[in-house]
């Protein structure tokens, strides 16, 4: 073999064996001092490009799911206030429902006037006193908030909470209160065709083209032989449209005649016509009723009169119904015809009610149904005031065998209600209906500033718009909720996403202890195994001092 000294090649070969694993080594020792498998991009380029990537996005995870428990804490703060505000509302609803029942002196009223009063107040403060980190969060203004929640850009819910001020709280309501006209005296009648031209009243009357519509959808509608005004049916094609419906539209009718008092109804003013003695007449006073559109009708009697003439004077007995025996027969016929029609003697006065709101026509109809002897006539009073409220007094001249006819119609009154504004329109045809505002206007909000018990009236009107502003402040509170719902259900998901994101990077980055520590322990066997050989390596070239002896 060849013995050479001044480059010793397996001494040097032997080292740099040493060198590398002593480099393996001090790595693997680093690994599992410091828990990271790699300790710099020379480690794992790609591997650490991935772990970056993963814990960019589980830091954003976090710090999304921070920004929903902060989002959320507001909305329980404003869910919580809203909660408030519905169940003063609910006593206010009470108090005026309260105050709706006429057995309450104006005193009374007055006292729950002021109740309502101080809790609108409050509900003001709760509106405009809510807020979080210094953001008002039920006066109208959380518009359009924004709270991020994703890793990404974009990644947004917006939220929106209505405003819960007193003047933001009410309904938007049109009114119509009906309207009441008696026609003249004539000829025709008998029939819902002769009642409508007896009346002579055309924004009585719907024909075709004649029409009330909501946003475009029709309500109401006339016919080509034409019906009564009636809010009863109004109301009823509120109600049943579905779109209506979906807007939160709603419509309530209602229809009460209180008359004036009743006495002496229908009165004789003159005879004419005998020509012997003992001649005379007999007269019938019949009321005809129309009610709704016109479809429903029955009769009742309401006087006999009897006229006899001596040679000289007329004698003339009128036998009119007493108020209790007329409301019996009105009930009575009402009820085989299936009108919905009530009547009662509200002290001493004839109140007729509808309760879904259905228009009250009456025709009374005078004849002379006998005669003995001459052809006797007679001047007939009927005072129709005295059997439907706002009507007015008739008299039919010479009644004779022709019967006579003389029409009164009242229209009920309805109430539209709406959380959100609408647009009225109504044909001039059907001007009965007395609507509060003029076709075409945009309904305006009647608030909680406006409502007022100190009558049967305002507490009936003020009930509509409590009712329509629990409604809103019970959209609002369930909104909110879903949000709240919503935000929980994305935070439990982002928390499940982002330890799995940790885990990811955690399998990348990460050192494997068992897997490093076998790995150290085989660079340590190494290191001593290299550190033997370099000795036995250096120990080589003094095999030439051999040769040198």
């Amino acid at each position: 073999m060849a013995l050479k000294i001044n480059f010793n090649a397996e001494a040097a070969v032997t080292h740099t064996a040493l060198l590398r694993n002593e480099r393996a080594m001090n790595k693997s020792l680093l690994r599992i001092s410091t828990g990271n498998r790699i300790l710099s991009a020379a480690d794992d380029a790609a591997g650490l490009f991935i772990a970056d990537q993963l814990s960019v996005v589980a830091a954003a995870l976090d710090q999304g799911n921070k920004n929903i428990q902060t989002g959320i804490s507001a909305l329980q703060i404003a869910e919580t206030n809203v909660g408030q505000i519905f169940e003063k509302l609910q006593t206010i609803y009470t108090k005026a429902q309260s105050a709706a029942n006429d057995i309450n002196d104006p005193n009374a009223r007055a006292a729950l006037q002021r109740d309502i009063t101080n809790l609108r107040d409050a509900i003001q403060k709760l509106a405009t006193d809510t807020e979080y980190n210094g953001i008002k969060l039920l006066d109208g203004t959380f518009q359009g908030k924004v709270i991020h929640y994703g890793a990404r850009a974009n990644q947004t819910i917006t939220v929106d909470i209505g405003n819960l001020q007193t003047t933001a709280l009410g309904s938007y309501l049109a009114s119509g209160s009906g309207n009441v006209t008696t026609g003249s005296a004539g000829t025709t009648g008998g029939s819902l065709a002769n009642f409508i031209t007896g009346l002579n009243s055309p924004t009585y009357v719907a024909t075709s083209g004649e029409t009330v519509d909501i946003n475009g959808n029709i309500v109401f509608q006339g016919t080509t032989a034409g019906i009564l005004v009636d809010a009863a049916t109004l109301a009823d094609g509120v109600n049943s449209n579905s779109t209506l419906q979906n807007a939160g539209i709603r419509a309530i009718a209602s229809n009460s005649s209180l008359a004036s008092t009743y006495s002496a109804p229908v009165s004789v003013s003159g005879e004419a016509g005998g020509a012997n003695n003992g001649d005379d007449a007999d007269f019938a006073v019949t009321l005809n009723f129309y009610l709704g559109t016109g479809s429903t009708t029955f009769s009742v009697n309401l006087s006999e009169i009897n006229t006899t003439f001596d040679g000289t004077d007329y004698t003339t007995t009128v036998t009119t119904a007493t108020l209790d025996t007329l409301v019996q027969r009105i009930n009575s016929a009402a009820g085989l015809a299936g009108a919905s029609v009530v009547a009662v003697n509200d002290g001493g006065k004839l109140k007729l009610t509808t309760p879904d709101g259905q228009t009250i026509g009456v025709e009374a109809r005078v004849i002379r149904t006998a005669n003995t002897g001459g052809p006797i006539t007679a001047d007939i009073s009927v005072n129709l005031g005295q059997i439907l409220q706002g009507a007015s007094s008739r008299t039919f001249d010479d009644v004779n065998a022709t019967a006579q006819y003389a029409q009164a119609i009242k229209v009920g009154s309805v109430n539209i209600t709406a959380p959100e504004a609408y647009t009225l329109n109504y044909s001039s045809g059907v001007s009965a209906f007395n609507f509060s505002i003029s076709s075409g206007t945009q309904v305006g909000l009647q608030s909680l500033e406006s409502i007022s018990v100190l009558s049967n009236a305002d507490a009936e009107t003020a009930l509509l718009i409590i009712n329509t502003a629990i409604q809103k402040v019970d959209t609002i509170r369930t909104q909110i909720g879903s949000v709240i719902n919503n935000l929980q259900a994305i935070w439990d998901g982002q928390k499940a996403s982002y330890d799995n994101m940790k885990e990811a990077e955690n399998v990348i980055r990460n050192t494997d202890f068992a897997a490093e520590m076998t790995n150290f322990t085989t660079m340590q066997i190494r290191m001593q195994s290299g550190v033997a050989m370099l000795a036995q390596a250096n120990a080589l070239p003094q095999l030439v001092l051999q040769l040198l002896k």
